[in-house]
């Protein structure tokens, strides 16, 4: 099947929200990383796909557009997290038991939700602006460089924002630390595994598309959401 540049288009942002909203359901689950006692929330295993898909859109269609995508990904995340915030006011069923349980794990979705969204969209969309500013800096060379250098920037934000919102105050003050460091660490880690996924992708959206695009007037003022 052929796929059109519309279509492609279609599936990266489909693709985004996914990522974003089973990230924030995996993330009420905390477990030990490896036996070390750091605790890992379950969001980081899927996570750092948003940010390759993130530099994947920069690349082939720019900034404005791949910010775009970070808000239809935010609206689709707070569709989700109200549906199941209201979902829980309503009424348990005669015989439907597992009230308390839903409240347990689903209950503490907003929390996470409010975290994720307000870190999301200030990580996700500094990182597409380190992105698009090193490409125009090095014309479009070296894509690893932009890639990684625009996550240390995005993911550092988009760690502290979120630990904060989210955890802080539901663990004790080592494992806060530790989740944000081993948060941010296999986050990075995770996009160096996945950088042949990203050149592939690139590689793959320029001969569908095209396209390839380069911020030359990009400023600062272009971080804010309008």
């Amino acid at each position: 099947m052929k796929i059109s540049k519309n279509t492609l288009y279609s599936i990266v942002v489909a693709l985004s929200a996914t990522v974003l909203i089973v990230s924030n359901l995996a993330s009420v689950k905390m477990f030990d990383f490896f036996g070390t006692g750091l605790v890992w929330d379950g969001g980081a295993i899927l996570f750092p796909l948003s940010y390759v898909l993130g530099d994947v859109i920069t690349e082939i269609y720019g900034f404005d557009k791949a910010k775009r995508v970070v808000l239809i990904s935010l609206a689709m995340n707070l569709i989700a997290a109200l549906t199941l915030f209201a979902v829980q006011l309503l009424p348990p069923g005669q015989g439907w038991d597992n009230q308390a349980a839903y409240e347990s794990i689903l209950g503490f979705f907003p929390r996470i939700m409010f975290g994720s969204l307000i870190a999301f969209a200030t990580g996700q969309i500094l990182n597409n602006y380190v992105f698009a500013k090193i490409k125009v800096r090095t014309e479009g060379k070296h894509l690893w460089i932009r890639a990684l250098g625009s996550s240390l920037v995005g993911d550092l934000v988009d760690t502290l924002i979120f630990t904060t919102i989210a955890f802080l105050g539901t663990v004790s003050t080592g494992q806060f630390v530790g989740l944000i460091i081993i948060a941010y660490v296999s986050k990075i880690v995770g996009e160096v595994i996945l950088l042949p996924v990203t050149y592939r992708t690139v590689k793959f959206m320029k001969k569908i598309t095209g396209e390839e695009h380069f911020d030359r007037n990009l400023h600062i003022k272009n971080l804010l959401i309008k």
